[in-house]
């Protein structure tokens, strides 16, 4: 803050007296007289007058009145500290689709939040943890709204972020060969999942109905190690996991990858961010959530190698595998996912003008739907819930009304 400084200034007065003169006045002698006889006295001279009293002297002149001294200045303020950044924990698996908050952090993209990046590999632990006011933020797959809003649990997708562009497959066990040999045998997903779903879908285009096999919950680590010791007869994996199990195990195959246009088109497969209700009322920061997200997407896309070597880092993973999944040239075209940037996330709910790389504007309202069907099938929810109860549009809106992503 700048200071003002005031300097007061005094001018000085001078009084000065008039002087005033008297002169002085005397008779005039007496004309002199013929002379007269010796005995006569000559009369004495008239005394003159007594003279006027002297002229006062002059007033010695005033000293000047001494000019005020100048005001002390003001000492300068002290410069009020840097507000702190607010704290946001955000949580995420292993996996480098996510990994984009790594660079927000390292590179401090949004000064005024500070993220607190945990590794949960259990995307309901971090739900429960939102729910209990214990973590702000997640990124997990996107099909999670309709579960929430049936349990009212308080937690809202804000953004989708990356479409599966390839990274997800459904892997076949060596000797078998369809869907048909799949049915009543054990298949990995994970419950409550896009993974199931994805399953299911597959199922049924390939003749078999969703529930002629045994789901197994398992998360990605786990599955694979069931895979590859004979537990499960297929699963669904994404990368890098899936690779692993193709290395791992000769003669699995691969049946179906989200590359498929039916992904593209219904945009099924996907990831999203999620907040907590009580977070969002928080419009400022959370928003500023938002734009640190989309600020490193924009960063990995100018410099994915560097962008590449912090998610690396960050997620412990070779720098082969991160690219195997999001890419090595920033395109969002060359790696197993595509990652959205803002205008493509808004586009999505929306929210700009414009058609997204995947779906149509707006197509969050057909995802929605799709999705909170397929688990009505499933037998997680009982009933259709409106696409507000598990989509929030706040934190993007504040984001565009400021003009971010114009």
């Amino acid at each position: 803050m700048k200071m003002k400084h005031y300097l007061m200034r005094a001018g000085a007065f001078l009084s000065l007296a008039a002087f005033f003169t008297l002169t002085s006045c005397s008779g005039d002698p007496a004309p002199p007289e013929e002379p007269v006889a010796e005995e006569a006295a000559a009369e004495p001279a008239p005394e003159p007058e007594d003279p006027a009293e002297p002229a006062p002297a002059p007033e010695t002149p005033a000293e000047p009145a001494p000019a005020p001294a100048p005001a002390e200045p003001k000492p300068a303020a002290e410069a009020k500290p840097a507000m702190e950044p607010t704290t946001v924990k955000v949580s995420l698996f292993s996996w480098p689709g996510y990994g984009f908050w790594f660079i927000a952090k390292e590179k401090n993209l949004v000064p005024e939040i500070d993220l607190d990046i945990q590794i949960i590999e259990d995307p309901y632990e971090s739900f429960g943890l939102m729910a209990a006011g214990q973590l702000d933020v997640t990124s997990s797959t996107v099909e999670y709204g309709p579960i929430a809003a049936e349990e009212d649990v308080p937690v809202q997708m804000v953004a989708y972020t990356n479409p599966s562009y390839g990274t997800d497959k459904i892997i076949l066990a060596p000797g078998i060969e369809s869907a048909q040999d799949l049915i009543g045998k054990e298949v990995a997903v994970l419950e409550g999942g896009l993974t199931q779903i994805y399953m299911g879908i597959w199922l049924e285009e390939n003749g078999v109905a969703f529930d002629q096999v045994k789901y197994t919950n398992l998360i990605m680590d786990d599955a694979v190690a069931a895979m590859v010791s004979g537990k499960v007869a297929a699963g669904e994996f994404w990368e890098p996991f899936g690779s692993n199990v193709l290395k791992a195990l000769p003669g699995a195959t691969v049946a179906a990858t989200s590359k498929d246009p039916y992904f593209k088109e219904t945009a099924l497969l996907a990831d999203g961010m999620y907040m907590s209700k009580s977070f969002m009322e928080k419009k400022k920061i959370a928003a500023l959530t938002v734009k640190a997200y989309f600020e490193a997407v924009k960063f990995w896309e100018e410099n994915p190698a560097e962008g590449n070597a912090i998610i690396a880092k960050g997620l412990q993973f070779p720098i082969e595998d991160v690219e195997l999944v999001i890419g090595a040239d920033g395109s969002s075209e060359d790696g197993g996912i595509y990652p959205f940037n803002f205008l493509d996330a808004a586009q999505f709910y929306g929210l700009m003008e414009g058609t997204p790389p995947f779906g149509e504007n707006g197509h969050i309202a057909a995802h929605w739907k799709m999705t909170n069907d397929w688990w009505i099938k499933f037998g997680m929810v009982k009933e259709s819930h409106p696409m507000e109860s598990g989509i929030a549009v706040g934190p993007m809106t504040s984001l565009i009304e400021s003009g971010y992503g114009k």
